[in-house]
């Protein structure tokens, strides 16, 4: 099956290497593997080339020499995190062969119904790692060490890691002919169609999930056990593809949540320095996962290296630093981004009385070389008054020693309804800009949207602001003005007027399927006729493309319309129209 689109053909062939020109039939090798995931990849240590790439399957799967190299250096943890034993961490690299077509197929149903900020990446992967080091006295350097990724461009990091958990073990004990089995185990899975349970048989285990979807309420209850009818095993049920433990990720820093908060908000650059790459990985999905249901428009690295391809790109000087999040665990990138504006350095977790050891905040200047204490080191003052109300909630539950699952959902609905509340004025003052339905006739262009003026918006705030659903009090308006100049003001402001212009379009062409088109017909030119057929052929493309929400109803109207429209014109011009 091919798997991209306008870059050339990823898999070349099918699974017994004959070329296969029916590639996207829904029989294809490999075509539900290739619905969760890219590949799998297993990298081991070589004495003499350091990391290298011991397999990739399906076997036909093309990655390109950085690729390779790129998640070579990012399946193990570099020499200063020290990890024996078992970890699992999560990375992203660009996509060297250029970005999938967003018309694919595939990605085109599953990203119109799932939310924004879980939709499959163009242009990146996720590396998922379960990396093992143990010793060993039959290797030459006395330790066993190999990584099994998972490859994906889906952002399901629970589940990944779950299935990992899984294969990875027995993998390791072993080897290729268990791995294979997993991969046929996995062809056989349902695609991840937003909204729906599926079951997932793998290795005698059956993982429930929910996928996700667009129209979710936003504290979705987790997944109940579904009666079993098949013989089946009892399903191991997770409550969440994608969402993390932020208690857990948030434990060194939750005095500081909101000031990260808003840092994420505005895009600013973040170095976050960890011990370990499963911590740093973690606190940098948890960080990018507090905007939800905003995307993350930025470019973020939840594990980086300095032996990564961008990395000179990402550590210049003859620039501003980019809008990016960066996981690390080399202390040497404290000295190379000390120009950056905003570093995060934790710790191991440690326990200070009842609440885990917090970070304090300290200024730029306090920044060292290696050997730099924890701290958020920013010189941004936060715009927002910090909550003591959730520290003290949070504090009591430790104190009563609740469930940490408990925790997470206290701390996750309070950034929902912080996000909630910075949005929804942006959302009604948006709505505002649309064009009224009593505008719009059939027989003529729809009305422009109207401009996004931010004055106009700034001065709404004063009856229509976040202090009507927020508590915390603060320099809202500064904190608009700072995200008008940011990447996520620019990507949500053109999701939206995206989504306006195809209402307007939906609109326009329901108005005119409910006016009568033979009146309309009887004083028009021929001209005018073939321009109608024309443009109401580019909007029923539109619609059966899902990009106009409109009803079957109005699609087999339009047809109609479009038939008869043709049935009036001459002969020769209905043989232009309709070709045999």
């Amino acid at each position: 099956m091919d798997s991209l689109s306008g870059a050339g053909p990823r898999r070349a062939r099918g699974r017994l290497g004959e070329a296969s020109p029916g590639a996207r039939a829904a029989a294809a090798p490999w075509a539900r593997f290739s619905a969760w995931l890219e590949c799998v990849c297993v990298v081991t240590f070589d004495l003499e080339l350091g990391q290298a790439l011991e397999l990739v399957y399906p076997s036909d799967f093309r990655l390109t020499d950085k690729e390779k190299s790129s998640i070579c250096y990012l399946s193990f943890p570099d020499s200063h995190s020290g990890c024996l034993g078992d970890t699992q961490f999560s990375f992203r690299i660009r996509q060297c062969g250029g970005q999938r077509s967003p018309w694919h197929a595939e990605d085109r149903h599953y990203n119109s119904g799932a939310p924004v900020s879980l939709q499959r990446e163009p242009a990146h992967y996720f590396g998922y790692v379960y990396f093992r080091q143990v010793k060993d006295s039959s290797v030459k350097r006395g330790y066993f060490q190999k990584s099994l990724v998972l490859v994906s461009r889906l952002p399901f990091v629970r589940l990944f890691q779950a299935l990992l958990g899984l294969i990875a073990p027995e993998y390791f004990d072993r080897l290729a002919p268990c791995l294979e089995a997993v991969c046929s185990e996995i062809d056989q899975w349902p695609a991840p169609t937003p909204g729906q349970t599926l079951k997932l048989p793998v290795m005698g285990v059956v993982l429930q999930v929910r996928i996700p979807s667009r129209v979710d309420k936003p504290e979705y209850s987790p997944p109940k056990q579904c009666s079993h009818e098949s013989l089946l095993p009892t399903p191991v049920v997770l409550a969440s593809v994608h969402e993390l433990d932020l208690f857990r990720c948030f434990q060194p820093v939750l005095t500081h949540v909101q000031t990260l908060w808003e840092l994420m908000l505005l895009g600013e650059p973040l170095l976050v320095l960890a011990p370990s790459p499963a911590m740093a990985s973690d606190l940098v999905l948890a960080l990018i996962s507090c905007l939800q249901p905003l995307k993350f428009c930025c470019d973020y690295r939840p594990y980086f290296t300095i032996h990564d391809s961008e990395f000179k790109e990402f550590t210049t000087r003859t620039q501003a630093p980019p809008n990016v999040v960066l996981g690390v665990t080399n202390p040497f990138f404290i000295k190379t981004l000390q120009h950056w504006p905003h570093i995060l350095r934790v710790g191991e977790p440690k326990m200070s009385g009842d609440l885990p050891k917090q970070v304090k905040l300290k200024k730029p200047s306090r920044l060292k070389t290696l050997d730099t204490k924890p701290g958020l080191y920013t010189a941004y003052s936060a715009h927002l008054h910090r909550d003591k109300a959730l520290l003290k909630r949070l504090l009591k539950g430790l104190q009563k020693k609740r469930p940490w699952d408990t925790q997470t959902a206290s701390l996750r609905r309070h950034l929902l309804e912080l996000t909630h509340s910075f949005i929804i004025p942006l959302e009604h003052y948006m709505a505002s800009l649309m064009p009224l339905k009593k505008s719009i006739t059939p027989w003529k262009t729809p009305p422009q949207i109207r401009p996004f003026r931010q004055d106009d918006f700034l001065r709404s705030l004063e009856h229509a602001g976040p202090q009507l659903t927020c508590i915390l009090k603060g320099d809202w308006l500064g904190l608009y003005r700072r995200f008008f100049k940011s990447p996520h003001f620019d990507g949500w402001y053109r999701q939206r007027h995206r989504e306006m212009a195809h209402k307007l379009e939906a609109l326009h062409l329901e108005a005119i399927c409910e006016a009568n088109i033979e009146t309309w017909m009887k004083d028009k030119s021929e001209v005018e006729v073939v321009d109608l057929v024309l443009k109401l052929r580019e909007k029923l493309v539109q619609a059966q493309g899902h990009q106009l929400p409109v009803k079957e109803a109005t699609l087999q109207r339009a047809q109609l319309y479009i038939e008869t429209a043709i049935g009036s014109l001459p002969k020769d011009l209905q043989a232009v129209l309709c070709p045999p």
